[in-house]
């Protein structure tokens, strides 16, 4: 069984489409549940180790106008971006980042 680290309210951002969530962090994975589950925006499940970058970002309004600092956008070994809105963007960083 995995162990909770950290659960949070979220925001998923992808360009101009946003969707409000729960971002769960356990052991091996980050989950996202969206919950308006009819906008096409998650839920998505993805392993830890997939992680290969992670930087701070920005919310943004329509896509482009810069709103807030507190966003992370994580990379995966597919290429693939997912952009979170959240509180405490400075200490998910620190519990995402792969070691190393």
């Amino acid at each position: 069984m995995e162990n909770l680290i950290k659960s949070v309210t979220a925001t998923l951002q992808a360009g101009v489409a946003k969707s409000d969530g729960k971002l769960t962090l356990t052991t091996s994975h980050i989950n996202f549940e969206p919950y308006n589950k009819q906008l096409g925006l998650g839920p998505y499940t993805f392993e830890l180790s997939h992680i290969i970058k992670v930087k701070k970002s920005m919310a943004k309004g329509a896509g482009i106008l810069p709103l807030s600092t507190d966003a992370i956008e994580l990379t995966f070994t597919d290429n693939q971006i997912k952009t979170f809105i959240l509180a405490n963007a400075d200490e998910w960083m620190r519990l995402l980042t792969p070691a190393g």
